[in-house]
C-alpha cells in the first residue's frame, strides 16, 4: 500500500493524451472497395506510405485498417493519406485541390487522387475574370467547393464558393 500511496501522490489521476512518443496501433474502417485504392498495383502504394510515414499497415478484406506507428505524428500522417486515397467526393466539400488543365471555359483541378473536377471561368473569382490565366496555373494549388456531380458523375467545382466561406468564417 505504501508503494501505491507513492504512485497516486505522483500520478493522481491518468492522462487525458497519450504522450506523442508513445508507440500505438490506430484502427480505421474504410469501404471494402476502395481496399486496392491503399495497396496500390503490386503493393506500391502502401510501401510508400510505410516508408514515408515510419508506420507499419495492415488492411484486412472488410475494410479494417490498422496502423501500427512509434509516434503519433506518423500515424496522423499515414491515417491522414489513406483517408485521401479513400475518401468519396462529397457535394457541399471543401478540398485543396491542383490545377491540372486550362481551358478557355475554366480549369480542371485534381481534389482527391484520380478525381478532377471543373471550376468554370464564372466560379474561379467573385469578380469578372477575362482569361483562366489571369487567376491560375497548371499546378497552382486553389481551395474550392464541390457544387455538383451531375448524372454522369462529372463534378463541378467553385473556387468563387471557397474564398466566401473562408470568408465568412474569418469575419464571423
Amino acid at each position: 500500500m505504501a508503494i501505491l500511496d507513492k504512485m497516486d501522490a505522483v500520478i493522481a489521476t491518468s492522462r487525458t493524451e497519450m504522450s506523442s512518443f508513445a508507440p500505438r496501433i490506430i484502427t480505421i474502417k474504410i469501404n471494402p472497395e476502395k481496399i486496392r485504392d491503399i495497396i496500390g498495383k503490386g503493393g506500391s502504394v502502401i510501401r510508400k506510405i510505410q516508408e514515408e510515414t515510419g508506420t507499419e499497415i495492415n488492411v484486412e478484406d472488410d475494410g479494417t485498417v490498422s496502423v501500427a506507428a512509434v509516434s503519433g505524428e506518423s500515424s496522423r500522417k499515414a491515417i491522414q493519406w489513406i483517408e485521401s486515397l479513400t475518401r468519396d467526393v462529397e457535394v457541399g466539400g471543401l478540398y485543396l485541390g491542383k490545377v491540372t488543365r486550362i481551358m478557355g471555359f475554366g480549369c480542371f483541378v485534381e481534389i482527391l487522387p484520380g478525381k478532377e473536377g471543373l471550376v468554370r471561368i464564372g466560379e474561379l473569382a467573385d469578380y469578372h475574370v477575362p482569361t483562366v490565366e489571369d487567376v491560375v496555373s497548371v499546378g497552382d494549388e486553389v481551395m474550392v467547393v464541390v457544387t455538383e456531380i451531375d448524372r454522369q458523375g462529372r463534378v463541378n467545382l467553385s473556387r468563387k464558393a471557397a474564398m466566401q466561406r473562408h470568408l465568412a468564417r474569418t469575419e464571423g
